[in-house]
């Protein structure tokens, strides 16, 4: 059945093929960062100055693009539904087909449920929140309890859990404490335990994890103050000695758990050939200092600071994995370690479904408990709905990681994505709900007599999550350049600008060859009632989930061809066309947990069915005001306006503020 659409459209592909071979589409521009601070590079300038004011040549674009190029995994050894999704095939086979979560083991529940008495009964997370320290008490038991090493081996002396006991720890810790949840997830997803079971030596490996095991407390340092979104420019260094060791000089940004970790993983550049490698550092070695603690509007007990290492001496035997594979290692390594946001929102999902619930039922208004009223009532039906997406999303990427055959590098980069965007509207709203009380802090309703549900503090607390291990904006671009995967790699000698002529010629039959079948292909779809008739009602949302899948693919084409290499330039395209794949990816991940609970026979698989016809009928019409948009929008104007608000035509806009002298110095600060 082809889409009702002119089929003079079809001839598109020949004016691709000669488009992109007189203006050959450049790479997109993709800036990795690994830690907190994810902010989007906007600077141009040849020149940077550091907080001691001196000054380095930073990078070109060209450069910095190339860098990141280097660092991504170009190789796709396994299948990815989400790489489908943006090739125009909707394979849910993919997802449907991953093993239920194997049944967890009889240590697993034995912690899950000390973990769950001592967060009760020993943690105040109001204290925590209002001292804006983790009580020494707190830490000790953790360690005592071995939540230190959960993803450690027992070999090593850790708890040898699954993702998925790991994750189901990370959503009962985002139930209650968010600062609890960061020591102990920055700690092993991107702190020591996760690269070093990833890339350490069997000698690192036994000489460093059975300490983490046993308490010690770790963390990652990238992040610079001239290094946000762009590692190219990294200062820090590495120099070599006589004996092939290594003396390490530069001074990191933001690095959580810094403040008390006694074991380091350092990103820094060599001098000699210039790139960028990871080392284990020991807090204990001559040459590193905590410079100062960093505080933060939410998270407030977050032990974040500032790490300087002044010609501190690495044994070459604390290089980890290869020289020059640093970005890479980190980017690998987050493939999943980035999954304890999404488990983490699971769990404030959860209580923010639980307070609206409750709250809704009792609070009276206008004759009638305010759930009642439509405008709470869509409010509490969009949080339950979105919370069970979330939950969806979070498990199934778990059990994926835990089967170890996919891909899952997209499907970690959306669900950190989705997750964290739609959680932190969840949040908002509940504050709505509760109205003033969601403005109030726990402490002054529990003064005054009230029951101290702190959302304000899970407000604050939550909106890190969208910085956190890649930004939002960064997220974006990462999952956009693999979304232009499949295009680049069977077109890349016709659209790479150092392509020579005679290079791109012979190109020019083979891509040819490719679009004459996959352009035609994504219009038409064949026999797709009966494809989902297995998920019963759900199936219709698969139906149209699909259609949506190719015209997604058709999209994406089309902006190549309209833009050229123009289109790296368009992030606001691009980022419209992440957010459908991943709204696309958020719904079948409902639809296959609801329909994994039916066959299971689950006491409540048919209320968690409706959760996911509801949830999915939201996101099909999100995804067609989406398509629309991508249409039809105000894009180029406000580039426009943007650039003249900068260059200081709109300052009348500013005229009536108090001074603000500290204004001046925002980037790096006093001189």
């Amino acid at each position: 059945m082809i889409d009702n659409y002119p089929i003079k459209i079809l001839f598109i592909p020949i004016y691709a093929v000669f488009r992109t071979a007189t203006e050959p589409l450049t790479v997109i521009q993709v800036e990795y960062r690994i830690e907190e601070k994810l902010t989007m590079a906007t600077s141009y300038e040849n020149k940077a100055t550091d907080i001691n004011g001196n000054t380095s040549k930073r990078l070109s674009e060209e450069e910095s693009r190339q860098v990141a190029e280097d660092a991504r995994q170009d190789a796709w050894t396994s299948e990815s539904f989400i790489k489908e999704i943006f090739g125009g095939s909707f394979d849910i086979k993919i997802l449907s087909s991953v093993p239920p979560a194997k049944p967890f083991s009889e240590d697993f529940d034995k912690f899950y449920a000390q973990m769950k008495i001592f967060l009760e009964t020993e943690v105040d997370s109001n204290r925590i929140d209002r001292e804006g320290q983790y009580p020494p008490e707190v830490i000790t038991k953790l360690a005592e309890m071995g939540a230190m090493g959960m993803k450690i081996p027992k070999k090593y002396g850790g708890l040898g859990f699954t993702l998925s006991e790991y994750g189901k720890i990370m959503e009962l810790l985002g139930s209650q404490d968010s600062n609890v949840l960061a020591l102990l997830s920055a700690h092993q997803s991107i702190g020591i335990p996760n690269p070093l079971m990833h890339f350490g030596t069997d000698a690192q490996k036994e000489k460093y994890l059975p300490q983490v095991a046993q308490g010690m407390i770790t963390a990652f340092a990238l992040t610079e103050g001239e290094v946000g979104s762009d590692p190219a420019n990294l200062s820090t260094t590495l120099s070599r000695t006589p004996e092939g060791d290594f003396i390490l000089n530069g001074e990191k940004l933001w690095c959580t758990n810094g403040t008390i970790a006694g074991l380091y993983v350092v990103m820094a550049r060599h001098e000699d050939t210039k790139k960028i490698s990871a080392v284990i550092v020991e807090r204990g070695w001559q040459g590193v200092e905590v410079v100062t603690r960093c505080h933060f509007m939410g998270m407030r007990a977050l032990e974040n600071g500032v790490i300087r290492f002044t010609n501190v001496r690495i044994p070459k035997d604390n290089l980890l994995w290869k020289e020059g594979k640093g970005l890479k290692l980190a980017l690998v390594t987050l493939n999943t370690g980035r999954l304890s946001i999404p488990n983490g929102v699971v769990g404030g999902g959860r209580r923010l479904t639980q307070i609206v619930r409750a709250w809704g039922a009792k609070r009276y208004q206008w004759g009638s408990v305010i759930g009642k009223h439509e405008a709470v009532a869509h409010m509490i039906s969009d949080i339950t709905t979105t919370s069970f997406a979330i939950e969806s999303m979070a498990y199934l990427c778990n059990r994926m990681a835990d089967e170890g055959t996919r891909d899952i590098r997209l499907e970690a980069a959306v669900a950190k994505l989705w997750t964290t965007e739609e959680g932190w509207k969840m949040v908002d709203t509940t504050l709505q709900i509760r109205g003033g009380r969601g403005f109030e802090t726990a402490d002054s309703l529990i003064n005054r007599g009230e029951a101290g549900v702190g959302i304000e503090r899970m407000l604050r607390d939550f909106r890190i999550n969208l910085i956190f291990e890649g930004s939002s904006e960064i997220m974006h671009l990462f999952i956009a350049r693999e979304a232009l995967d499949k295009h680049l790699s069977k077109a890349w000698d016709l659209v790479n600008p150092k392509s020579s002529w005679g290079t791109r010629i012979k190109a020019v039959p083979k891509v040819i060859k490719f679009y004459a079948w996959w352009y035609p292909s994504r219009w038409w779809g064949l026999s797709t009632f009966f494809k989902y008739h297995s998920y019963g009602s759900l199936g219709q949302h698969l139906r149209k989930s699909e259609r949506f899948a190719r015209r997604l693919s058709r999209s994406i084409f089309h902006q190549m061809v309209l833009n050229g290499p123009k289109l790296e330039k368009k992030q606001a395209t691009l980022f419209r066309a992440v957010d459908i794949g991943a709204d696309l990816f958020a719904l079948s991940a409902a639809i296959i947990h609801a329909n994994d609970q039916l066959k299971l026979n689950k006491s409540d698989a048919k209320a968690q069915t409706r959760l996911a016809d509801l949830f999915a009928r939201k996101m099909l019409r999100r995804i067609q005001s989406k398509f629309n948009d991508l249409g039809s929008n105000d894009d180029i104007q406000k580039v426009k306006l943007s650039r003249a608000i900068l260059e200081g035509e709109y300052k009348f806009m500013e005229h009536g503020v108090t001074l603000d002298k500290e204004i001046e110095f925002m980037e790096f600060g006093r001189p």
